[in-house]
Formats: structure tokens, sequence, C-alpha cells
């Protein structure tokens, strides 16, 4: 099982520079990566409401999809001139519909309250996360977007790989057993580790993928590894976050996508936890 995860990110990430790098001809618009993670929300969406339909919990998948898409749609509006506002406009708009809906089709207490925040943190959690982090496509303008944006998918999931690796490897003591049981002190410092290491060889490397390279100089290496640390700890924190969900609701994992590891949102848990710090981090360093 180590083998094939480390053989599918080796593909998965790759596969999606090389997405990159093809939208980046497009210009600002980015119409190819819109276009992913309209599909991306559509599925994370699906298997998030997936895993929240228990108990009490009956969110709509059709009306949060719908939300979480437009949230994402709206962070395109300006092509990142004011994206951040017009994602937040359009959440903002999404939840006044999502009340109205609770209210049209409130017949009795008991279920009503615990179904609605089931749709706001779909939303929240595919839709506004998904919106926020995207905009790391016009940091610094279009043609070095693509830099900034790879660099909070290649912290994590390198993160990711070290930590699996070294906690498989040699994990013993767990770090969160009743939420997460795999999860080692071993298997932590592997992904703070695996993220810097990441990071240094994209951020050293990575321009020179891009037309933008000749401009940019030498990151100091401070900053590389303070971006290092904090993805492979933030990306950690994704992880467990999701593991919160699926151990709330007595899932294993959510809807599987491919072997070895689970559903898409076990894919993007720690990048959708990231983008935001990474977003601040590239706006204030």
């Amino acid at each position: 099982m180590l083998g094939w995860r480390l053989l599918v990110s080796a593909v998965l990430i790759p596969l999606l520079i090389g997405i990159f790098m093809l939208d980046q001809q497009a210009g600002k618009s980015a119409p190819y990566l819109l276009g992913l993670c309209l599909l991306l929300a559509v599925r994370a969406n699906y298997e998030l409401v997936t895993l929240l339909r228990t108990r009490s919990f009956e969110p709509g998948y059709l009306l949060t999809t719908l939300c979480s898409c437009a949230i994402v749609y709206a962070g395109w509006f300006s092509h990142g001139e004011h994206g951040l506002e017009s994602a937040m406009l359009a959440f903002a708009l999404s939840v006044l519909l999502l009340f109205l809906k609770a209210c049209v089709l409130y017949r009795q207490p008991g279920k009503n309250m615990e179904t609605l925040s089931a749709e706001l943190l779909c939303i929240t959690y595919v839709g506004v996360l998904t919106a926020v982090t995207m905009q790391l496509r016009w940091m610094n303008g279009a043609a070095a977007g693509y830099f900034a944006l790879a660099s909070v998918v290649i912290g994590p999931k390198s993160g990711d790989i070290g930590g699996y690796t070294l906690g498989r490897l040699f994990g013993r003591k767990k770090m969160v057993p009743l939420l997460s049981p795999g999860k080692t002190w071993m298997g932590g410092f592997g992904a703070i580790l695996g993220a810097c290491g990441g990071c240094w060889l994209w951020l050293n490397y990575g321009p020179r993928l891009f037309d933008s390279g000749a401009q940019w100089a030498a990151l100091p290496t401070w900053w590389i590894l303070l971006f290092g640390v904090s993805m492979g700890l933030v990306g950690l924190i994704g992880d467990l976050a999701e593991s919160l969900i699926k151990r709330d609701v007595g899932a294993k994992d959510a809807a599987a996508l491919m072997p070895g590891f689970g559903g898409l949102l076990d894919l993007l848990d720690s990048i959708l936890y990231s983008g935001p710090v990474a977003l601040l981090l590239w706006k204030l360093l």
C-alpha cells in the first residue's frame, strides 16, 4: 500500500503541474483551472454530503453543490483583482439561500438546525476553501501565479508522502489515537521534513518551468524553511480535520475514488486546509 500511494502521488503531482503549465498559456482567465476546480467541487461536495447524511443530518446535494460552484466561480469573476471579495459575496448569498430553504421546508422541530449546519459546512469546506486557495493563481501577476499555486500542492502533498512513509516504517508512538489511530509522532516529523524538502526543490527550481522564471531571484533559505514547516504542520492538521468529520459520523473513508487513497476529500484535505495559510504567507512575505 505504501508503494501504491507513492506511485499515485508521483503521477498526480506532475500531471497537475502540467495542467498548470497548459493553463498559463491561456492567460489570466485560467479556464482550464476553473473547469478543474468546478469538477473537484462537484465531487468533493458529493463525498461530504454523503458523509454527513447520518443521524439527524440530511444536507441536500444539489443546492449545496450549486452554492459551492457559485462561490468557486465568483473567485474568477475579476481574475484575482477582487476575487476574495466576489467569493465572500457569493458565500453570503449562499448562506441566505440555505436559510430560505430551511424556512420553506420547516415542518417540526428536531433536525432543521442540524441539516442547515451540515449544508453550511459543505459550502464552507468545499466552496470557500477552494476559492481562497485558488487566489494564489494571481499572486504576483498572472504570469507567476502558478508558481505560487503549485507550492501549496507540492508542500502539503510532499508532507503527506513523508509522513506516511516515516510513520509506516518507524512510527511507534501514537499522536491522536482516538481521532486518527494511524498518525504517529514520527509520521508528524516526516510530514514536516517532506514538506520542507518538497518546498525547497520547488521554490528553487520550479520557476524554470514557467516563462516568469527569469524574473525570479533566489528566495531566502529562511523563507523556504518557514513556508515548508508551515505547509507540513497545517497540512497535517488538515488531514486531522477530515478525520474529525469521518470519525464523528462513523465512516472510515470518504466515497472511494481510487485504491489506496479513499475519496477525493482524502486527497484534497491537506491542500484545502493549507491554502488560506499559504495565501497569507505569500502576501506577507
